[in-house]
């Protein structure tokens, strides 16, 4: 009996996801098929013209919007952008720095700067264990 492996499919948004850029941008024939997971290392390994255009250009996802503006998915709503941007649309934000978004990338930095500060405390606590466990 021989062993077939079967091939791993994905749903476009699932494709689109891991390339970072936004279904409803992409080819018709990329949003109505299917992707093997050979076709999305293709993708990534040799992106083709319209995916490096979408990179480039966007209209970008999100999560890729949040973190060309430095902010989190979150502070994009608050700050009441909701849908897919350019990088043009992005650079615009970028140069007339409304309220909004210079209140998000200060509470962003905080949030980093919390994230990064509690991952030093567990590594010095981990160490003092480490430390501690060999007095015995």
């Amino acid at each position: 009996m021989s062993s077939q492996q079967s091939t791993q499919t994905m749903k476009p948004a699932t494709a689109a996801k891991k390339l970072g850029v936004y279904l409803p941008a992409t080819p018709t024939e990329f949003q109505e098929g299917v992707v093997t997971r050979a076709e999305l290392n293709e993708l990534q390994a040799e992106p083709p013209a319209w995916l490096r255009e979408l990179r480039a250009n966007g209209p970008h996802p999100r999560p890729v919007v949040a973190a060309k503006l430095g902010v989190s998915i979150a502070g994009l709503a608050r700050g009441g952008v909701t849908e897919a941007l350019t990088t043009e649309q992005i650079e615009a934000l970028k140069q007339e720095r409304p309220e909004w978004l210079e209140k998000e990338r200060a509470t962003q930095a905080e949030v980093r700067k919390e994230a990064a500060r509690l991952k030093d405390a567990q590594k010095e606590k981990q160490q003092k264990a480490e430390r501690g466990g060999g007095r015995d």
